[in-house]
């Protein structure tokens, strides 16, 4: 039994963690930030459908450049919720943060534009 085994959280991380390895890709942390701001943005797309007043000069062009925020998704960008998280001391409003700003790169929202540090 190698140290690696024994230290593990659990025999799943652990002993069968070559067996266990691909489901990663849905329940580690990072698949639950990249879960997380796809839940935003999909929630943001449909507010911006209703039509609401507030959302009405929205391009729904950019849905898929909103999109493409979850889609493609780095563990460096998923990076940047865990440093909100150290501020807000909550992961859900970093990640609301995160999704916030990256809507806003994708040239929507100038009104609600802001510097990340003013996020917290």
């Amino acid at each position: 039994m190698d140290t690696h085994s024994l230290l593990a959280v659990s025999p799943i991380d652990g002993r069968y963690a070559s067996k266990t390895e691909s489901l990663g890709a849905y329940f580690s942390e990072f698949a639950l930030i990249r879960y997380r701001v796809r839940v935003e943005i999909e929630y943001f797309i449909a507010l911006c459908e209703l039509p609401l007043p507030q959302l009405k000069d929205i391009d729904k062009s950019k849905y898929q450049a909103m999109r493409s925020i979850y889609l493609d998704l780095t563990p460096e960008q998923a990076m940047e919720v865990k440093e909100i998280e150290k501020t807000t001391n909550h992961d859900v409003k970093a990640e609301e943060g995160v999704s916030r700003i990256h809507i806003c790169r994708c040239g929507q929202l100038a009104s609600w534009r802001t510097r990340e540090s003013s996020i917290a």
